[in-house]
């Protein structure tokens, strides 16, 4: 990092006024211009040997989730076995980056994937609304590291965001890193209730200031949730943060992608505004549940010619 951004970044959450100047003396987005984009790159198509290894590198990249009340630990093993073996029929079919389940199911996911290369990310900080006193959702992070945790996934407090007290937020996800220890931190925006392109990117480089390894789109309890103009604005600042500090922070949509075709568009999204250091599971993640099923379905039509039918994969 240059020691003038340095200083900048030190100096502007020295004071709420100080962190708005800079976060409002980011570029704006222009809204036509990014839509337009994100609806060129989507237009792009892949073919073949492109398409096999872009199916895997999807397959490679997604958090295999599980968000409900209705969760009990048996289907939490069923959740981690598929994450660990996608294609029972398949060998060479690779396993998902992650399961994402509550805090309490941590340690049954954890024992399921023992041995594996999964990892156990856990939604926490009074997910999804993330309206909790500081102390209540520090502890949540803990719990959920203490039993295990590979990755912790916690909100926003978007009230406090949108308000305009952008210091109380970066004080709680600093609060929130710490208690992580060496488990992964994604700061999850809910960016279908920050209202504006200009908000994303400013919660963005606020995440990124405050220690987050990734930032996440969305609960996908609010619609809209994950969309490529807005994920493509936070690739955006993620490239734009590391050309300023050297420092590389991942991208994760979450909610609502649910077909191979929609995984790919962003894969190439990813490439032509970030470029290949992003194509990675360590710095680019899919939330979903429905779609590593397509993933799986298409894969298998290209290695043996023939649909599989939806119901021949365990449904989740």
């Amino acid at each position: 990092m240059s020691t003038t951004l340095q200083s900048d970044i030190s100096d502007a959450t020295s004071s709420n006024a100080a962190l708005r100047r800079f976060l409002h003396g980011l570029p704006g987005v222009d809204q036509v211009g990014a839509e337009a984009r994100a609806a060129s790159l989507g237009s792009r198509s892949i073919k073949t040997t492109a398409k096999q290894w872009a199916l895997d590198l999807a397959i490679r990249m997604v958090d295999l989730t599980t968000l409900e009340g209705m969760d009990t630990p048996g289907k939490v093993r069923a959740l981690c076995n598929k994450a660990m073996r996608p294609d029972p029929a398949d060998p060479t079919c690779p396993h998902t980056a992650a399961v994402c389940v509550y805090g309490d199911l941590v340690s049954v996911a954890k024992d399921t994937v023992a041995g594996s290369d999964v990892h156990v990310a856990a939604v926490a900080t009074a997910f999804p609304s993330g309206r909790a006193a500081r102390t209540v959702r520090v502890a949540d992070t803990a719990e959920a590291v203490a039993a295990g945790a590979d990755e912790i996934d916690m909100v926003i407090d978007r009230g406090a965001f949108l308000a305009g007290r952008y210091l109380d937020v970066y004080d709680d996800i600093m609060a929130v890193r710490q208690a992580c220890g060496p488990a992964h931190l994604k700061v999850i925006f809910e960016t279908g209730e920050l209202q504006t392109y200009d908000n994303v990117r400013r919660a963005s480089w606020l995440a990124m200031m405050a220690g987050a390894h990734f930032i996440k789109t969305s609960t996908g309890k609010i619609q809209p949730a994950a969309t490529l103009p807005v994920t493509m604005v936070m690739v955006e600042a993620v490239r734009d943060f590391r050309a300023a500090t050297g420092r590389q922070v991942g991208v994760k949509p979450a909610g609502g992608i649910k077909t191979s075709k929609d995984a790919i568009k962003y894969l190439v999204m990813v490439n032509e505004v970030a470029g290949p250091d992003w194509l990675d599971p360590d710095w680019f993640r899919f939330g979903a549940s429905s779609l590593l099923n397509d993933l799986l379905m298409q894969r298998t039509k290209m290695t043996t010619g023939r649909y599989s039918g939806p119901d021949y994969f365990t449904l989740d």
